[in-house]
């Protein structure tokens, strides 16, 4: 087994590890490598995750009737935030 206190430097690391090392940092790396290694990680479009949020907060402020006024302040159409609320309705 590989002692990963070895690699001190990102530079030690092939091109693309290195870059997601110089990204998040030599230790946080690490820590990934020892608790995800050989495992497939998908790393979600900064959207998504926004989406996710953006989601719960048009839910949060749905009132039974404000399908208009959500649809303007978040830049979607009717259809979506009824759609957006039927799906949380359906999680709940």
């Amino acid at each position: 087994m590989v002692d990963m206190e070895k690699i001190v430097s990102p530079e030690q690391l092939s091109d693309g590890k290195k870059e997601l090392a110089e990204i998040i940092g030599l230790d946080a790396y690490k820590k990934l490598v020892q608790h995800f290694g050989g495992s497939y990680l998908y790393i979600n479009k900064p959207d998504t995750v926004i989406r996710s949020e953006r989601n719960a907060e048009i839910c949060r402020k749905f009132n039974g009737k404000n399908y208009s006024q959500l649809a303007t302040e978040y830049n979607l159409t009717e259809n979506r935030i009824r759609s957006i609320i039927r799906q949380k309705e359906v999680i709940s």
